[in-house]
Parts: C-alpha cells; sequence; structure tokens
C-alpha cells in the first residue's frame, strides 16, 4: 500500500518506476564492475574489445526493447518519447550544427590531450586508449556500437528518463529544466566508470542534448550527435595517437 501511495504520488506507472532504478542503479554498477575487469588488464586485446562491442551492442537493444514495450503498453505518445519529428527543417539544422561542433570539439580536444606528457593525459585518456578500435574488423563494429549508443542512450534518457522525470513533477514547477537536470545525471552515472572527469563530462553533454531535445521537440537531432562524436573518438584516438590500423588475423 505504501509503495502504491508513493508511485501514484509521482504520477508515474510502477514499471515506469523500477525501469528508473534499473537505469539508475543496475547499469551503472555493472558498467563499472565489467570496466574494472577490462582495465585490469596490461593491454586488452582485438578479442577483448569485440566482445565488448557487441555484448554492449546486444545490452543496448535489450533495454530499448523493453522500454519500447513498456512505453507501447502504457500507451506513452511518440511525442512524448520525442521520436516524432515536427519541425523537420529545424530539426535538421539542429543536427547539423550540433554535430559539426561537438566532432570538431573531439578532434582538438584528442589532438590537445595527446600533445601532453603520457601521464598527464588523465585516467579517462587511459580508458579511451584501452578500448577504441585499432584494426579495420574493431572499427566496423565499434561503427555499429556508436550507431547503437546514439539510438539506444538518447531514446533511454532524452526519451524515456525525460519523459518518467516530466510526469514526476509535473505540476512543481518547470518540469521540462527539472528533467533535463535530472535525467543528466542518470545518464553521468550510467557513465560512472569513467572516474569523476567523465561523470562530469557526460552530464554537462546530457544537459546539451536535453535542452537540444526540449527546443527541437525531438531526440533526432541529439541521435545524430551522438553517434557522430562517438565515431569521430573512435576513428581519431588511434590513429592520431600513431597506431597503424592493421586487420587481426
Amino acid at each position: 500500500m505504501l509503495l502504491s501511495a508513493i508511485v501514484n504520488s509521482l504520477y508515474i506507472p510502477w514499471d515506469f518506476l523500477l525501469a528508473l532504478l534499473f537505469l539508475g542503479v543496475i547499469v551503472p554498477w555493472r558498467g563499472a564492475r565489467r570496466m574494472q575487469r577490462l582495465l585490469a588488464k596490461p593491454d586488452l586485446s582485438s578479442s577483448d574489445r569485440l566482445k565488448l562491442y557487441i555484448s554492449t551492442i546486444v545490452l543496448q537493444w535489450l533495454l530499448v526493447g523493453v522500454i519500447a514495450a513498456l512505453s507501447a503498453y502504457r500507451s506513452v505518445s511518440p511525442w512524448e518519447l520525442g521520436v516524432a519529428v515536427s519541425q523537420p527543417s529545424r530539426v535538421f539544422w539542429v543536427a547539423l550544427v550540433l554535430t559539426a561542433i561537438l566532432c570538431l570539439n573531439q578532434i582538438f580536444g584528442i589532438r590537445k590531450i595527446l600533445s601532453l606528457p603520457h601521464e598527464r593525459r588523465g585516467g579517462l585518456f587511459a580508458i579511451s586508449e584501452k578500448i577504441m578500435p585499432r584494426t579495420g574488423k574493431e572499427t566496423f563494429w565499434y561503427a555499429l556500437l556508436a550507431a547503437t549508443a546514439g539510438i539506444s542512450e538518447e531514446f533511454i534518457y532524452r526519451g524515456f528518463v525525460f519523459l518518467c522525470f516530466v510526469r514526476m513533477i509535473v505540476n512543481y514547477g518547470s518540469p521540462n529544466i527539472a528533467a533535463a537536470i535530472l535525467s543528466s545525471a542518470w545518464f553521468a552515472v550510467a557513465h560512472v566508470y569513467q572516474g569523476r572527469r567523465g561523470l562530469v563530462t557526460t552530464f554537462i553533454v546530457g544537459l546539451i542534448f536535453a535542452f537540444t531535445r526540449i527546443w527541437s521537440a525531438s531526440i533526432v537531432p541529439v541521435v545524430i550527435a551522438h553517434f557522430g562524436m562517438d565515431l569521430t573518438i573512435g576513428i581519431c584516438m588511434w590513429r592520431f595517437s600513431g597506431g597503424v590500423a592493421q586487420d587481426a588475423h
């Protein structure tokens, strides 16, 4: 009875609340544990990276499937999830400008960090160096992962999680602003394995994406920008650092 009263006061169904808790607790815990095991190795083999890419792709699409099914069962509209497009021209230009800005920022950021001594590059860069693709085969699967992350993470965090917080606080002040902040916090916590700097960076990126979703009334621009940003990191990291991509036999 108490749980039912609490859920009803939040204006979201109990299964939505469970999904929020799963995304805010289990997903970060699992990601941190898995990354901890990988980083304990002196270096990752091509097989390690491929397993990481493929398992993440499968997990993210499973999450999308479950959340889409929950949303359909609860009759959530495409507009509430941000998957509809009401202003195609605005969506196009926002996607183009945002993607260009974020991709250029990644390129300059990687070049700047690589100009520093190795010991000053930070833990987040060390993680990226280990998990970024180094061969043609790895790059192919990483590109699929980047596309998956762009679609799934934006659908989950800027779509579903944003919707949940809007509904929870719809009668308290400015729900869109609060939902942008809270959904960005959920997004950041999911990347806890990246350490303190990664949490801050991911939270800021989440805010940019959340307010873009509000302004454009769609998650489409942030899906494209997210994909472009992740793909840029994967392509530039190993090549800028002097690595030579060779297909593993």
